[in-house]
Formats: C-alpha cells, sequence, structure tokens
C-alpha cells in the first residue's frame, strides 16, 4: 500500500474531494452530473460550479436542503424499495464515502455511454486510523477495480492508499468511463 500525497480527507466537509474535482473538470459545460449519497450536495455545488448540471440524491433531506434551486435534488433510501431511477443516465456519477455492494450493478448502470464513474471510500485498513471500521463498510484491495470492470467500465484511474491529513485513512479511489455507444448493464431484478 502507497501513501497518497497530503490532500484533504475525503470526508472533510470543507469542500469536494480534490479526485472528484479532477475528473469534474474534463466533462464538457451543461454535462448531467449525479451525486449520488450526496449528503450536503459538495459535489453538486462543485459540478454547478463547474458549468454542469447537476442533481444531487440521499436519503436525508436536511442535507439537501440548502443546495438552492439550480440544483436538482431527491430524496430516496439507496439501499432499499425501488430504485428511484428507472432509465436515467448521467455523464458523470460522483460516490464519496458510501458503499453498499447490492447494489453497485444499479449505479454502474447509470453511467451514460462516454460518461465517467468517480468514486472515491474506505478500504481495509482505515480500522487501525477509525471509523468507519465494519467490514461491511471498507473495500477490499482492488475491490473498486473488480466491479468496474465487471459492471462493464474502463479505468481511466485508480488509486490505493494512505492519506495523511486530516487524519489517517486507508482509501480507494477510482474513475471509470462506458466506452461511447455502449449499452449500459441492465440489472435483473
Amino acid at each position: 500500500m502507497s501513501t497518497l500525497p497530503a490532500i484533504p480527507h475525503p470526508a472533510a466537509p470543507a469542500g469536494p474531494s480534490p479526485w472528484v474535482r479532477r475528473w469534474l473538470a474534463t466533462l464538457p459545460a451543461g454535462a448531467s452530473v449525479l451525486d449520488f449519497a450526496a449528503g450536503s450536495g459538495r459535489h453538486a455545488l462543485e459540478a454547478r460550479r463547474l458549468g454542469l448540471r447537476a442533481t444531487a440524491i440521499d436519503r436525508e433531506a436536511a442535507g439537501l436542503a440548502a443546495l438552492g434551486e439550480d440544483i436538482v435534488t431527491r430524496v430516496a433510501d439507496l439501499e432499499r424499495g425501488d430504485w428511484p431511477f428507472g432509465h436515467e443516465r448521467f455523464d458523470a456519477v460522483v460516490v464519496v464515502n458510501y458503499l453498499f455492494r447490492a447494489r453497485f450493478a444499479l449505479l454502474a448502470a447509470l453511467v451514460a455511454p462516454g460518461g465517467l464513474l468517480v468514486y472515491e471510500t474506505f478500504a481495509q485498513g482505515n480500522e487501525r486510523y477509525g471509523k468507519p471500521s465494519n467490514p461491511a463498510f471498507l473495500l477490499a484491495p482492488g475491490e473498486l477495480l473488480q466491479r468496474c470492470r465487471s459492471a462493464g467500465l474502463a479505468v481511466l484511474g485508480y488509486e490505493h492508499g494512505l492519506l495523511a491529513q486530516p487524519r489517517p485513512a486507508v482509501v480507494q479511489r477510482i474513475c471509470a468511463t462506458r466506452a461511447a455507444g455502449a449499452e449500459p448493464l441492465r440489472a435483473l431484478g
């Protein structure tokens, strides 16, 4: 495991993740971005700042309430019940500090042809530094690589390692794309 450059911790609420900001900056103006499990919507706000069309979804309405009218917000339980997206697709899907393996294929299917999945969350080894420490919320080594490839996505960038600030944390982060013209995978059931 390598040590990643000293960058803000992904849980730091002060602003968007540098990893996410890096990949959002590659999108053309007006591209659609979904901030999945958005919390306070810091990545949806960054998308709007970059001239992108942003949608934020989370199960807690309070965090989404302050985002303003120029960001589409949805309140939904992303782990239970009906999937709230139907056949919608986005030019980028952003996921930070969230892991629910049972719906990963549905999540990956939200990426439009030519679009990006930008994902950053905690990995095994983080239990040495604090929460989350439950294995259900920690990625296994190479897990994001395997899940993206299984979902038909091609990896553009991947990192796994220790972030030093503001407190140590072990993370994995990936940016993957769906080939232009490719049909997204559809989950059964």
